[in-house]
């Protein structure tokens, strides 16, 4: 597994490689968006670890840049806590965060966790396809598909969608949800929850505001409905 590590602080940089690398990835690390860009485009990496605070391109920029054309998984990492900063990550593609200073065990366990995620071979028919209604799932290209338009997701969206899909009518609790696809318990804002639905309910819904088949049930959760 190939990791990319974007920080502008070097000795935090150091140790993260150090103890990644005693764990068999494959490191590459740079120190400003603009390096990470130039690394991310050239190699197909397993998964970013990305500094919200950088020198010439800051990370945000950075993470939808790189959503244009890859759907690496990424791990916001910022000094910040402000909920609003976490919130801005997922709304330009991230699929983790991570406050500073953090223990280098989180990390690798988030790691671990987005890492097993993506290599779990697809469960579908033999197509690949798994079916929902009026929703399509590639679980290949993990990409979705409602009539004809296809719908490109972040990991996590998709990890969302197909959880739901798999239980059809099941309503989840936002906190159901972060254990089920972040793969552990997210002491995080559960509002990251909420922020991931509205996408999808963009990408794959004729009217977002007034959504069909992914729907809230109040004061209890969310659901799928085929």
């Amino acid at each position: 597994m190939k990791i990319l590590i974007v920080d502008d602080e070097k000795l935090l940089v150091k140790g993260m490689k150090f103890n990644l690398e005693n764990e068999g990835y494959t490191v590459d690390a740079v120190y400003n968006g603009e390096d990470a860009l130039e690394l991310a485009a050239k190699n197909n990496y397993d998964l970013i670890v990305l500094d919200l605070m950088l020198p010439k391109i800051g990370g945000l920029e950075v993470c939808q840049n790189i959503r244009s054309f890859s759907k690496v998984p990424i791990i916001m990492v910022t000094a910040k806590g402000e909920d609003t900063d976490k919130l801005l990550g997922f709304e330009h593609g991230a699929d983790d965060y991570l406050s500073k200073p953090f223990n280098i065990l989180e990390l690798k366990a988030r790691i671990r966790a987005i890492l097993r995620r993506s290599i779990v071979q697809p469960q579908g028919s033999a197509s690949g396809k798994l079916d929902g209604g009026p929703i399509i799932l590639d679980m290949i290209e993990r990409t979705a598909t409602i009539g004809s338009t296809k719908a490109e997701l972040t990991p996590k969206e998709f990890d969302l969608i197909e959880f739901l899909v798999r239980s059809p009518n099941s309503v989840f609790s936002r906190e159901d949800l972060l254990n089920q696809i972040w793969g552990y318990y997210y002491p995080g804002d559960i509002r990251t929850v909420d922020v991931h639905i509205r996408r999808l309910r963009e990408k794959l819904e004729a009217n977002p505001a007034e959504p069909e088949y992914i729907l809230t049930k109040w004061g209890v959760g969310y659901y799928f409905k085929p």
